[in-house]
C-alpha cells in the first residue's frame, strides 16, 4: 500500500519520491496546501477504488496517517 500511495502523492503534488517515507508531514514536509490535500483525496480515492470519510479527513496528516486508513478499509 505505501508504494502504491507514495506513487499517487508524488504524481499529485509534484514532489521528490525520496521526500516521501511514512512520517512525512503533508503540509510542512511536502509543502501541501488545503487545495492539494483535496486533490490528493480526490486522486487516492478514484486511483485505489477507497472512500476516505469527509470526518477522518483532517487526521490523515502524515503518508502514514494514510497508510494505515487505507489498509485498514482494505481490510
Amino acid at each position: 500500500m505505501f508504494e502504491k500511495v507514495r506513487e499517487i502523492i508524488v504524481d499529485t503534488l509534484s514532489c521528490d519520491l525520496d521526500q516521501v517515507t511514512m512520517e512525512a508531514d503533508l503540509s510542512e514536509d511536502l509543502g501541501a496546501d488545503s487545495l492539494d490535500a483535496v486533490e490528493l483525496n480526490i486522486a487516492l480515492e478514484e486511483q485505489l477504488g477507497l472512500s476516505i470519510a469527509d470526518e477522518d479527513r483532517p487526521n490523515l496528516k502524515t503518508v502514514g496517517d494514510i497508510v494505515r486508513y487505507l489498509e485498514a478499509k482494505e481490510a
